[in-house]
């Protein structure tokens, strides 16, 4: 198994760390607007395809899965052009611009929600791959790695990589002085400058872990965007307030919250109501038979299987 993608993304980074291979070729995202870098993405993307159909012609693969996003789809027409079967995969509850334009080129196209428009054969909804990493770890071990009680409810915040800044400052606002113990996932750059707001020992805060899944495993409630991330939550069963990205493209953090939420498993809050969420947060943290049954509806809702269902498809075409 080989990978292919841009040598500006974080692919360049985790492929080669994680002990494969990878091929690259430039590719940039579509701005919105009408600039400079508007026409630079449009001539990347027209030589895009010739660049995977190079990098397909020495691989010579007898599949090919497209991850979603701009950097997929170039290399999914390619395969298509060559008679090599390929597959598509979306992990938000709208199907991506990119993942529109590739799906017809695709022999399967994996969904994470069922979308009304996208049925038939082709289609497969089988959630979204959880990482091993982020498989929840026993409770008690799962505390005392990170440094929290051994005992009572224990709230998670966190962001991406880099941080979620609006979900940063309200939780130092709300908890960093008191409040309920909490584990504080904040990114990278607003660590140096959070830290010092910080008051109490049972509030845990730290810049990055490796995957998420001792957090899962210690905490009781979350609270989180809602981008791929609440498969995880799911496959953890652990019930969650989820705060969209307002800016997410086509509004798909949202619509990812509200499928949780009408399942039973989520709270969705708007990021213009932010500020309900930390008497949301103690109002659960409180109430021991709700978070029950949260809980028992994000394991009803999670595809924990999603990453071997995939990978059986794929042989599958591939033997065909």
């Amino acid at each position: 198994m080989t990978f292919a993608g841009s040598p500006d993304r974080v692919e360049a980074l985790l492929v080669p760390r994680a002990g494969y291979e990878l091929d690259t070729f430039r590719i940039e995202g579509l701005p919105r607007r009408p600039t400079l870098a508007l026409a630079r993405s449009v001539l990347l993307a027209g030589r895009a395809p010739a660049a995977c159909r190079r990098i397909l012609e020495r691989r010579r693969p007898d599949v090919v899965l497209g991850g979603g996003g701009y950097v997929s789809g170039p290399m999914v027409y390619a395969a298509a052009r060559k008679r090599t079967p390929a597959a598509v995969a979306e992990a938000d509850a709208r199907l991506g611009l990119a993942n529109r334009l590739a799906a017809r080129f695709a022999r399967r196209v994996f969904l994470s929600y069922e979308l009304p428009d996208r049925v038939g054969e082709k289609y497969r909804v089988v959630g979204r791959p959880i990482p091993t990493n982020a498989r929840p770890m026993d409770r008690s071990v799962a505390r005392a790695q990170l440094g929290l009680p051994a005992e009572g409810p224990v709230l998670l915040i966190a962001g991406a990589r880099a941080g979620a800044r609006a979900l940063n400052e309200l939780a130092i606002d709300a908890f960093g002085r008191v409040g309920p113990p909490v584990l504080h996932v904040c990114g990278e750059r607003d660590f140096g400058s959070l830290q010092r707001r910080v008051s109490r020992a049972d509030y845990r805060l730290v810049a990055v872990l490796d995957g998420l899944g001792a957090a899962y495993g210690a905490c009781d409630l979350a609270v989180m965007r809602s981008g791929g991330t609440v498969w995880e939550l799911a496959a953890a069963a652990l019930p969650a307030i989820l705060v969209p990205y307002p800016f997410a493209t086509a509004d798909h953090q949202r619509l990812n919250a509200r499928y949780f939420e009408r399942g039973g498993g989520a709270i969705c809050v708007p990021e213009a109501e932010l500020g309900t969420v930390p008497e949301i947060a103690r109002s659960l943290l409180g109430d021991t038979g709700r978070l029950v049954r949260m809980s028992e509806r994000m394991r009803a809702l999670a595809k924990p299987d999603a990453a071997r269902v995939i990978a059986e498809e794929l042989i599958e075409l591939a033997g065909a």
